[in-house]
């Protein structure tokens, strides 16, 4: 995984089989935390992170994304928003960011969590701090993840 990238967790195929998630429908977000996830994180929840602290641009529960569309062409499904994110440099914001999560805000029960970004300065240990930076998160252009 490269900084940056976007990472579906392994168990996402199951949950989203299994009906826990509309990405039509559904609310989603992107939250801030301060632990870096793997792909193979089991039954992976939004509890099972610690979200990082409200202050300066960050609010808790992240960033509601707008503009969600679950579209399919040639039998590859599309999942994207047209909301890229943006946190201001502030005083008194998060200074341990590790990772942003996104997560399913109407899936009620577990696995909510559908997947992470790296966030940190070096792809993985040293947390960014919102004091002296900014935060921005552009989804790619195909989409922000593919089923197949």
């Amino acid at each position: 995984m490269a900084r940056g990238d976007f990472v579906k967790f392994e168990e996402f195929s199951k949950s989203l089989g299994d009906g826990d998630h509309d990405l039509g429908s559904d609310t989603f977000a992107l939250i801030l935390i301060t632990t870096l996830p793997t792909a193979a994180d089991a039954t992976p929840d939004r509890a099972d992170y610690t979200e990082c602290s409200a202050g300066g641009s960050y609010s808790t529960g992240g960033i509601v994304l707008t503009g969600v569309t679950y579209t399919e062409a040639g039998g590859v499904s599309t999942f994207d928003s047209t909301l890229d994110l943006a946190w201001a440099q502030a005083a008194s914001s998060p200074t341990n960011i590790v990772a942003g999560l996104l997560v399913n805000n109407t899936h009620a029960g577990s696995n909510d969590a559908i997947g992470f970004i790296d966030i940190t300065v070096d792809g993985g240990s040293t947390p960014v701090s919102m004091v002296d930076n900014p935060i921005n998160v552009t989804w790619n252009a195909s989409g922000i993840l593919t089923v197949t």
